[in-house]
């Protein structure tokens, strides 16, 4: 089974060869697609990989349960581990997304899309950033989205602080500078 998401910093820029990478800012031919520019960072491999983990105990008591013959228990234990799988899996999709369409900001709950028709501009700034995405402040980049029709307001797509990027300063770098190529790309287009 393929895995894209595995193969995304080599398709932006991670094979080592800079001046080869900086003839393809954007590497991929079905640009209709939806792709992370980055790969999902050890925190949040990490943490979907505990929930599952949490999952498939809860699996077991289920049936375990289901063999002592409580059905209705068993059935909302089973029900628990569908939605500790779905948390996992939903905390895996969580990101920033691209295509010719536009930029998907995938968050646990809420989904946001702004067309690139929309997009004022896209750029890194130093800022006070959320650890890990607790309130806890830190100074660090973000790669923050200005939109045309809401004067001024950013959203913030990307930090060097996030469960994708603690620790991993040139992935954030490299995931910024390609959101922001292709921002530029597709706004001068439209």
């Amino acid at each position: 089974m393929p895995l894209p998401f595995l193969t995304a910093d080599r398709a932006f820029g991670g094979s080592g060869d800079d001046a080869a990478d900086a003839d393809i800012p954007l590497p991929f031919d079905d640009r209709d697609q939806w792709r992370r520019p980055y790969r999902p960072g050890p925190y949040r491999v990490g943490a979907a990989a505990v929930l599952l983990l949490l999952a498939s105990y809860v699996l077991f008591a289920s049936v375990i349960i289901a063999v002592a013959g409580d059905t209705s228990a068993a059935t909302v234990t089973g029900v628990l581990a569908v939605l500790i799988i779905a948390s996992a899996l939903r905390l895996l999709r969580m990101g920033t997304w691209v295509s010719a369409r536009g930029v998907r900001h995938v968050g646990f709950l809420v989904t946001r899309t702004a067309p690139w028709d929309r997009v004022a501009t896209a750029r890194t700034v130093q800022q006070p950033v959320r650890w890990l995405g607790l309130p806890r402040t830190v100074q660090g980049q973000a790669l923050v989205l200005v939109q045309r029709d809401q004067q001024g307001d950013q959203t913030t797509l990307l930090t060097s602080h996030g469960a994708d990027f603690l620790g991993r300063g040139t992935a954030f770098d490299r995931a910024a500078d390609t959101v922001e190529v292709w921002a530029e790309e597709y706004r001068v287009r439209r």
